[in-house]
């Protein structure tokens, strides 16, 4: 279990919204298909919906964030970069945003899909805790939906300059928020 986790159970699936509870604004639709790491889908849909805003994505809008298990990352893998392996994160983008859409209809940002035990091998190797594995590929798949990609040295840098600055302002965000819990 990840450091701090809590919430639904593996195999549940659920709709984290912010915003006014009246209006359709952001929505992050989280799905969790695997039964490897308890993981805070709130938690994780927050982060979400903070990158997409920190990025200025213009509300309405819809995204999708999902944790599955090893076996179904690695069709995922196969079929949409021909690697037979799994992987930590994949992202599929929808509409950049160009797309006209009438009235309030939300822009379909598209999906990230993780996989926390693969986020765990990889926490072990590079020292980190599997909660900071998973925010990092939270806003790394995140950024890929937005058009961010590392195929080349200069690309990657800006790429990660960005993820640095992203989870520096989260981190700020929790530790801020933590106080102010700790303090009532």
């Amino acid at each position: 279990m990840a450091d701090g986790d809590s919430g639904p159970r593996p195999g549940d699936s659920g709709s984290y919204q912010s915003g006014d509870s009246d209006s359709y604004q952001e929505v992050v639709v989280v799905s969790d298909r695997q039964q490897d790491l308890l993981v805070a889908q709130d938690r994780w849909a927050e982060l979400l919906r903070r990158v997409l805003a920190e990025e200025r994505i213009v509300a309405p809008w819809e995204a999708g964030l999902s944790f599955v298990a090893a076996d179904e990352m690695a069709a995922l893998n196969a079929a949409h970069r021909g690697i037979d392996r799994p992987t930590d994160v994949l992202a599929f983008g929808a509409d950049d945003g160009s797309a006209p859409r009438a009235g309030d209809e939300p822009r379909l940002v598209g999906d990230v899909v993780i996989c926390p035990s693969v986020a765990a091998s990889n926490a072990e190797a590079h020292g980190r805790t599997v909660d900071d594995e998973l925010a990092l590929l939270v806003v790394h798949g995140a950024l890929h939906l937005l058009g961010y990609d590392h195929l080349d040295d200069n690309d990657a840098q800006i790429m990660e300059q960005r993820e640095q600055e992203l989870l520096a302002r989260a981190s700020a965000a929790d530790a801020l928020a933590g106080s102010r819990a700790g303090s009532r």
